[in-house]
């Protein structure tokens, strides 16, 4: 069977001390048609220069192109350009502190050629890492360990509702990311609005072996949601107005409305007023406020700072 061209988009800000490990996991990848395509979107410490010395001293075993960003765009719009100078059949989004495991690429590459072309993405299993390196536990078996089985196929419904997949093992049928026109630029981080978009139209399916390390660490964007002030809250409910337009049934409807209220929880208990009424809204425009939320709605209304009600909520649910 012929080897199918995979770009994997190497996206660099500020990882000077991760970007090395994580380019030698793409060079030894155990499959050969792979082309490179690093990234760096203007870094503020000494990642270029790592990254120049690094391909001095071992240069790619893979046709490579290099794009040193003279302006930070943040993250959608960065890769965007990454992707737009690509030419395989398959994409791979590598945050260079990530590292991808050996067989990442020929594993699936191998599962994709057994698929309908309607599928447009293939995801994994992940072991998460700190800083040093450490081994913080599997994606399925931490915080993700109730979801069994993963979902698959037409997975439009489940997504909205629920985050369960590891992102930075995605690998997307370039197709896909021409369909969409990229990642959507006014976000702040793309993987929910990607799902949400793509899955409309593409299938999903699972591969149930461990691909990729995924670096957690402080400075992470996941670190920063829901606290006080986030971008990412904003781009979520940005994702959430684009679903209310893209739903057919009445269960996808509901399935925003979990989401909503959801993120109604997390935008109040973290004192953030803005996404607080942008969410409130929404809700109103789909069902009635009533219950809990009414009730929250409100709380919140009376000016009062709220964020106290994470941790009593936690404890009464949990």
């Amino acid at each position: 069977m012929s080897q199918p061209l995979v770009t994997i988009i190497c996206l660099c800000y500020n990882h000077e001390k991760f970007i090395v490990e994580s380019l030698t996991s793409v060079w030894k990848q155990a499959y050969e048609h792979i082309e490179v395509i690093i990234v760096d979107d203007c870094s503020t410490d000494d990642s270029v220069a790592i990254i120049q010395s690094y391909l001095a001293t071992y240069p790619s075993p893979f046709p490579l192109k290099t794009l040193f960003l003279k302006q930070n765009l943040g993250n959608c719009a960065a890769f965007n350009r990454g992707w737009k100078m690509a030419k395989g059949e398959y994409i791979i989004d590598l945050a260079t502190d990530d590292i991808l495991l050996p067989k990442r690429v020929s594993s699936q590459v191998a599962h994709f050629q057994q698929l309908p072309e309607d599928y447009g993405v293939v995801f994994t299993e992940s072991k998460y890492i700190d800083a040093t390196g450490r081994d913080l536990g599997y994606h399925y078996d931490k915080q993700y360990k109730h979801i069994r089985p993963i979902p698959t196929g037409d997975i439009y419904q489940e997504v909205l509702s629920r985050y369960f997949i590891s992102s930075p093992t995605m690998m997307i049928r370039k197709e896909v990311l021409q369909y969409l026109g990229g990642y959507d630029e006014q976000l702040a981080y793309e993987d929910f609005d990607f799902w949400v978009r793509s899955s409309r139209k593409y299938k999903y399916t699972y591969l149930d072996e461990c691909t990729t390390l995924v670096r957690k660490l402080e400075s992470s964007l996941s670190k920063g949601i829901y606290k006080k002030g986030d971008r990412q809250l904003h781009s979520t409910f940005l994702v959430c107005q684009k679903a209310k337009s893209l739903n057919k049934t009445l269960a996808e409807q509901e399935a925003l409305i979990k989401r909503v209220k959801s993120e109604i929880r997390q935008s109040v208990f973290s004192d953030s007023r803005e996404e607080t009424v942008l969410f409130f809204g929404l809700l109103e425009e789909i069902e009635s406020i009533k219950g809990f939320y009414r009730i929250l709605y409100l709380l919140f209304k009376t000016n009062i700072p709220l964020n106290w009600l994470r941790s009593l909520y936690i404890r009464v649910r949990y």
